[in-house]
């Protein structure tokens, strides 16, 4: 589990192919300011939202191993770019953000990204099966990084979702690196899952 609080950004530096051409990649990321002294082999780091097994490490780097169906799935883990990185939650650790699973839902897409004043609002189109689970005011991850949903509109395409960014947030984060058009890796709050599967088994009696 992880809260949705990025811990630094690093950088993915190599992704080596781990057989065919069909086959996922392993990748190595300088961990940035991540600190690694306590992460062990097999411990769980995510990378943009995606939760990744640690399989090497040094000093500052660690490798990971990410299958082809992971791969077609996410965005922004298959080449040498910048990546938001969290460490899994431990039970002393506060939640400043909500409960994350590290279970990509699906891909988003950035429909708008400006500046107003001093923060960003930022518009992403879900896709339309991700809709009943966003909420004015409800908590969405986006990258990795959890944020509060201000707008919710449905669209003949999906749902569209806007969210402040605030100058912290563009600052510690790769969000400030978004363009529109973009995909963007999305999770959905995981109380809401589970509240929807309960609605539905009710409905059907």
């Amino acid at each position: 589990m992880f809260t949705g609080i990025v811990a630094a950004v690093g950088k993915i530096i190599s992704a080596t192919p781990l057989g065919a051409d069909d086959a996922g990649l392993r990748l190595v990321i300088d961990a940035g300011g991540l600190p690694l002294a306590d992460v062990a082999i097999g411990d769980s780091i995510a990378l943009n939202g995606a939760c990744m097994t640690v399989v090497e490490k040094t000093a500052a780097t660690f490798a990971v191993d990410i299958s082809r169906e992971s791969l077609n799935r996410t965005a922004g883990l298959d080449g040498l770019n910048e990546v938001n990185l969290e460490k899994a939650l431990t039970l002393a650790d506060r939640l400043g953000g909500h409960l994350v699973s590290g279970h990509v839902d699906g891909l988003g897409t950035v429909r708008k990204f400006e500046a107003i004043g001093e923060s960003h609002e930022l518009v992403i189109e879900a896709p339309a099966e991700l809709g009943k689970y966003l909420a004015y005011k409800g908590s969405i991850v986006v990258n990795g990084v959890s944020l509060t949903v201000n707008r919710v509109v449905d669209t003949p395409a999906g749902c569209e979702f806007a969210i402040n960014l605030i100058p912290h947030t563009i600052a510690v984060t790769t969000l400030r690196n978004l363009q529109v058009g973009q995909p963007v890796n999305l999770e959905v709050d995981l109380i809401a899952r589970y509240v929807e599967r309960m609605l539905s088994r009710e409905a059907r009696g």
